[in-house]
């Protein structure tokens, strides 16, 4: 990761009520739109905020593009991580890196609109749950649009082989709109591994056997039809991290983690 000087002291003695953490890999066509959005709703709001764009690596203008919009953009910072790893690795970096007293990841194609942080954010404001999952199946969810078939199969594929006896009670894992309290967020993030598709399922897997309360909420979104994802060639990444995930657990990986970063 490089930063400057000035970001790393102000990440170390300044909090703030809200984080937004963006993972972000070649979307210099897609991450100027949502960072406007992202902006024109926050800066309305009572709230201290920052915007986190965490570049995976990016061969493309990515990096360019976030240079420029934080003259327009307040509050904006830029994480770069090379190389490329992996959406779970941006996100993780992002979450840890974060001084958000509420961290939010939000996708890069903001297919859920700014609006929808408040009810996002709903359950961990009124202490119900200290990790809140935005989801396309649970009450209140909301599409303008018809789903490609492949993303339904999809998703529900993996609902059906994985998810149920990683995370039983979750209707959906892959929405890309999760919130956490700090402590959540340090404790699940610092101890994670997988830096694949499949790293919403280990930070969920791990937050129910650590007890953090999780509340689904349904979300308002919209489908990109430019996603990055490939059906079979990523239903066969996630099995074999859901794998990896279900092995760390058997074997204690989880816990040492945590309390090698507990030491640090």
């Amino acid at each position: 990761m490089t930063t400057s000087n000035s970001t790393v002291e102000h990440h170390l003695t300044t909090f703030v009520d809200l984080s937004v953490i963006v993972p972000a890999y070649n979307e210099e066509h897609r991450l100027l739109p949502t960072l406007e959005r992202l902006h024109a709703f926050l800066s309305a709001q009572p709230l201290r905020y920052e915007i986190l764009v965490v570049d995976d690596g990016s061969k493309d203008d990515t990096c360019g593009v976030v240079e420029r919009a934080k003259a327009q953009v307040a509050h904006l910072q830029l994480v770069r991580q090379t190389p490329n790893q992996g959406k779970g690795a941006a996100v993780r970096r992002g979450m840890l890196a974060a001084r958000g007293q509420i961290r939010v990841m939000c996708d890069a194609d903001c297919s859920m609109p700014p609006e929808q942080l408040p009810k996002l954010l709903a359950p961990i404001v009124a202490c119900r749950a200290e990790i809140a999952i935005g989801s396309r199946y649970a009450e209140g969810a909301k599409t303008d649009q018809k789903q490609p078939l492949y993303r339904v199969l999809w998703s529900r594929l993996c609902n059906k082989v994985i998810q149920r006896s990683l995370v039983p009670g979750v209707r959906d894992t892959q929405c890309g709109f999760k919130a956490f309290t700090a402590e959540a967020a340090r404790n699940l993030f610092s101890s994670a591994t997988i830096n694949g598709w499949a790293f919403d399922l280990e930070i969920l897997a791990l937050a129910k056997r650590r007890g953090f309360l999780v509340e689904e909420v349904g979300v308002e979104w919209k489908d990109d039809a430019r996603s990055k994802i490939n059906p079979l060639k990523d239903m066969w990444k996630v099995i074999k991290e859901a794998m990896t995930i279900r092995r760390n657990l058997k074997n204690g990986v989880y816990n040492r983690r945590l309390a090698s970063s507990a030491n640090h």
